[in-house]
């Protein structure tokens, strides 16, 4: 494939300059651990990039590959649906009346359609809390007299909530998923417009090899800083990385658990998942469900789509530092449950390269944290030899090019920060080019001022959330399992004790790290900076990032 094999000659040809440099400086112990653990990380970096890069191509040149959902829809015509659909919204211990709400603003939306006789509404519940059930049938009772829904808004709760998520839609299908052609699958956080379901659902009748149509949901209701954040970057930089996604993934998506329609029929004949041998954390239930469901799919010859031009696809965002790093303890471990998958027989490459994405999302953190090690390991030992940088002329770029260590250095450097900043670079660009992308976000100059504090917040959290993510997978080998908890959706800000709390150990490692980088070196300590200032900081940016007073000047 072009895409893969870019990424990988880019890569090779990125580690072997390293590996000069290396050369040059004379052996050390180290140099071949960072060598392999640069070549992993760059290699991710590099398929990071080229997914902004690619959609930023796709973009220009209008390739075929970007097929619009929304045109297939208005080719299938706008005639009567003819088969039926539910859409269902699993909860478990959460505000009744919140997603009540969405609800009614999605039934509304299809009944504005004309369509809504095709449709049903299903609460699944798993809730264990007693009083938030009574709420919630409460709530039930309320929204159905209200839209005259009864007999079209069904609410269910489970008596034992076994499998949690995955298992409480399964247990949907096996009961009246056969009455259903597909399903739309919410989360207690989603909101889609019903004009895009029906859209959707129109697709799915006129492909009949279409398993799952996924949208890439956008974050909304932000009211912290944290939040905010989070969807300026989506909303800037989202766009170039789903259209490099669905440039190379095509009918070989992925399906993440929410806001997608599902044909059923398939998903009840291949999506009981089996328990993973051995105990929790990496053995037992499969806890990143999704993922192994859409490869499933796929893998049986159904098509998994990414519907990339669907606009009216929502969900939220945990509101705080501390919120997101909980969510991403039971993701990892999921993830990481997926090295028994990746090298299942009869899986197609594009579901290989999801599976394997997903685990690097999380194990990509250690092998930072690794990087930065040896490196440290590396300056103290040069340090204290006293020898030249570069003590070797003579290697193979050296005949080529002509050029010293120390400009061979600064040229990875470079490609390294550029590989870092090109999407955000191009994605200001296209911004700014497309008026009403640009008026979005209250014009060109605070498009780019925010896209400037957006990158600046952004390196300050980088390196706490790597020490974050490298905690928890070392909590993971060491046998931790995750339990079920309920996500906090409301912005309630983080108090100075629990950032402490949290964020000691990444304090006390920061400032710990800085002193031995300023006693190697003054220069050793300012290439370090970046890093080391989000690990001092930590405590205060956790806890001035969850609170709302400054989120106004974020547009999204």
């Amino acid at each position: 494939m072009v895409f893969f094999g870019s990424v990988t000659l880019v890569n090779l040809a990125a580690t072997y300059w390293l590996y000069d440099i290396f050369e040059r400086m004379g052996v050390h112990r180290a140099h071949g651990l960072l060598l392999v653990v640069f070549f992993i990380l760059n290699g991710l970096l590099v398929l990071g990039s080229f997914h902004a890069i690619f959609g930023a191509w796709d973009i220009l040149l209008g390739k075929k590959q970007a097929v619009r959902i929304t045109k297939l829809a208005e080719q299938a015509g706008d005639g009567p649906l003819t088969r039926r659909y539910a859409v269902v919204m699993p909860v478990y211990n959460e505000d009744s009346s919140r997603f009540c709400a969405r609800i009614e603003a999605i039934y509304r939306s299809i009944e504005a359609t004309g369509q809504l006789d095709n449709y049903d509404f299903f609460i699944l519940s798993d809730t264990r809390d007693l009083d938030l059930w009574v709420l919630e049938e409460t709530a039930w009772t309320n929204l159905c007299r209200k839209l005259g829904g009864f007999g079209r808004i069904y609410y269910r709760r489970r008596k034992i909530n076994s499998n949690r998520k995955a298992g409480n839609i399964g247990d949907f299908v096996r009961t009246w998923g056969g009455g259903y052609e597909a399903m739309v699958v919410l989360d207690a956080d989603s909101l889609m417009d019903g004009g895009d379901i029906v859209k959707m659902t129109r697709v799915m009748e006129a492909y009949p090899n279409l398993g799952i149509l996924q949208t890439p949901p956008k974050l909304i209701r932000g009211s912290s800083i944290f939040t905010r954040l989070q969807q300026f970057a989506m909303r800037l930089y989202g766009p170039l990385f789903i259209r490099g996604l669905n440039w190379w993934q095509l009918g070989g998506g992925s399906y993440w658990g929410h806001n997608a329609l599902i044909r059923v029929k398939p998903f009840s004949d291949f999506c009981e998942l089996p328990d993973l041998p051995g105990r929790e954390p990496f053995g037992g239930k499969i806890l990143s469900h999704d993922f192994v469901e859409a490869a499933l799919m796929v893998s049986q010859g159904w098509e998994v789509w990414l519907a990339w031009d669907i606009e009216g696809t929502y969900e939220e965002a945990p509101p705080t530092l501390i919120d997101h790093l909980k969510r991403d303890r039971r993701w990892c471990q999921g993830n990481l449950q997926h090295l028994w998958l990746i090298f299942a027989r009869k899986l197609p490459l594009t579901v290989r390269a999801h599976l394997f994405m997903g685990i690097m999302a999380y194990l990509g953190s250690p092998l930072w944290f690794l990087f930065l090690i040896f490196g440290t390991w590396v300056a103290w030992d040069r340090a204290d030899s006293r020898l030249t940088n570069y003590a070797f002329d003579g290697t193979p770029i050296d005949r080529w090019l002509k050029i010293d260590g120390n400009t061979q250095s600064l040229i990875l450097t470079a490609f390294i920060f550029t590989l870092l900043f090109l999407p955000k670079i191009l994605a200001v660009i296209g911004a700014i080019l497309v008026p009403r992308v640009r008026r979005s976000f209250g014009g060109m100059i605070p498009l780019v001022i925010g896209s400037l504090m957006e990158t600046i917040l952004s390196m300050l959290l980088a390196p706490c959330v790597m020490f974050a993510h490298t905690k928890i997978v070392a909590s993971i080998v060491l046998g931790q399992a995750v339990g079920w908890g309920t996500q906090n959706r409301d912005a309630d800000g983080t108090s100075w004790g629990e950032a402490a709390t949290v964020h000691a150990m990444t304090t006390l490692l920061g400032l710990g790290w800085a002193a031995l980088a300023w006693y190697i070196s003054p220069v050793f300590a300012a290439w370090m900076s970046p890093i080391l200032l989000g690990l001092i900081l930590s405590i205060p940016v956790s806890v001035w990032t969850s609170r709302g007073r400054a989120a106004w000047s974020w547009h999204g």
